[in-house]
């Protein structure tokens, strides 16, 4: 694989769920590498004066996000089922995501991070949780912890964060494509690897 893009997510973001759980086998299916980059929504949301997420700031919004879960989730054949808490704080899974390095390994524990919080309905901000989905995945628990603990991997995420925030990110999941062009939305994903594939073989993909 050459062609890449970086694919830009928040544990506590719906449509990332759905994102996460189809992005690798669509990227290698365009021979598109997936570099995993998760971030915090909070001072993005914080900015616009939201104090929440806005599917329960603007009800209507989020009535339709729920029955929109269900549908794709159906269509996906991905299990669903609506987090008795929405958002869940997922600052301590993204930083054990950040501990992990970049690959296969990071992409399974976000994945079971997922369906813990849209499948599962599992208080995805506990240690019992995220010990459990490391264990799953045979990861060194404590190990992983104490990286996770560390202010290189704290300040890793705020740097995520504003990185995100510089190169135009406003909402998750977004992919950003090599050559900057950013789409945001799981209903986008297909055309952001589509793009990049394109950018890798040359072509315009204006």
């Amino acid at each position: 694989m050459v062609a890449g893009v970086e694919f830009w997510f928040e544990f506590a973001s719906t449509y990332s769920y759905l994102a996460a759980a189809r992005i690798e086998a669509l990227a290698r299916s365009r021979d598109v590498a997936v570099a995993w980059r998760p971030f915090l929504l909070g001072p993005i949301f914080s900015a616009q004066g939201w104090t929440t997420s806005p599917f329960n700031i603007y009800e209507a919004k989020g009535r339709n996000m729920w029955r929109d879960m269900e549908r794709l989730a159906q269509l996906y054949g991905l299990p669903f089922a609506k987090p008795s808490v929405f958002p869940q704080n997922g600052l301590k899974a993204a930083r054990l995501a950040l501990a992990l390095p970049d690959g296969p390994r990071r992409a399974a524990f976000v994945k079971a991070v997922y369906a813990a919080n849209f499948a599962h309905d599992e208080p995805i901000a506990e240690d019992a949780v995220l010990d459990g989905i490391l264990h799953g995945l045979g990861e060194d628990v404590a190990a992983l912890h104490a990286v996770a603990a560390t202010p290189e991997i704290k300040d890793a995420l705020r740097t995520n964060t504003a990185t995100a925030i510089a190169k135009g990110v406003f909402g998750a999941p977004a992919v950003i494509c090599a050559d900057g062009e950013l789409f945001w939305g799981n209903d986008r994903l297909e055309h952001a690897l589509d793009w990049a594939a394109r950018l890798d073989q040359g072509e315009s993909s204006a």
